[in-house]
């Protein structure tokens, strides 16, 4: 579905994305995994279209990415929900969703979409005429997911979707997105730094340290490779 071949990314100085290559088949969660400043959320920006790379092939069901501009990628059904959530915060969480479905086809099915992130997140439409600015850390990141759906995508990229949430809350979203998963069969890739939470739900996973993939493969074995415990699991 995705693949992403020997990626160089850079801002302008020293290579941020090093020679990059990552899949994600189709029905598959993929997590990448690394320290601050690895590169993670870079890869992401790129695939979005909001990076041009200096080299190497973004290919999505087969199309080239790296030519077309953000819209046209989204149009393609690939939602990207950003770290730090970049909600409307003076809008309500109706109107967040509805700009979620921008495009022809996501605004024809606007209603079953809001039935299908309602029957999700079902506190959102307890909050449904509140503004986006005046709700909970966990309600915002519940916010931010479904806005993303509202878009009725293929692949859903999640960048730290567990950012800033107190740790009972971190639990209830990677529940959210297992049930995404498994009730609509949407592929997902997301960046996390808790580790053990994220190889667990995970088919697959990749391990990015100073713009490289260092390790890749099953997310069972990751968990039981030794470098990963060492270096991120402190065993």
């Amino acid at each position: 579905m995705l693949k992403v071949s020997n990626l160089n990314v850079s801002y302008g100085g020293p290579l941020v994305l090093k020679d990059v290559s990552i899949e994600v088949d189709k029905g598959e969660i993929v997590t990448i995994i690394g320290p601050n400043g690895a590169g993670k959320t870079t890869l992401f920006r790129t695939i979005s279209g909001l990076l041009k790379p200096i080299s190497g092939s973004i290919t999505f069901e087969g199309i080239e990415l790296t030519k077309l501009k953000p819209y046209e990628i989204a149009r393609l059904k690939i939602a990207h929900v950003p770290e730090g959530r970049k909600l409307f915060t003076s809008m309500t969480v109706l109107e967040n969703l509805q700009m979620g479905a921008y495009d022809a086809d996501a605004r024809k099915e606007i209603e079953e979409s809001l039935k299908i992130v309602f029957s999700i997140f079902p506190r959102l439409k307890e909050r449904i005429k509140q503004k986006a600015g005046t709700l909970s850390g966990g309600e915002r990141q519940m916010l931010a997911i479904a806005r993303g759906l509202m878009s009725k995508p293929k692949l859903l990229m999640l960048d730290e979707p567990s950012l800033g949430l107190a740790p009972r809350l971190v639990e209830d979203v990677f529940q959210k997105v297992v049930e995404i998963h498994n009730s609509y069969g949407i592929s997902i890739l997301f960046v996390e730094q808790r580790v053990i939470e994220s190889l667990q739900i995970a088919d697959r996973g990749y391990v990015i340290e100073e713009g490289k993939v260092i390790l890749n493969g099953n997310a069972n074995n990751l968990l039981g490779n030794q470098y990963v415990k060492q270096a991120y699991l402190g065993l």
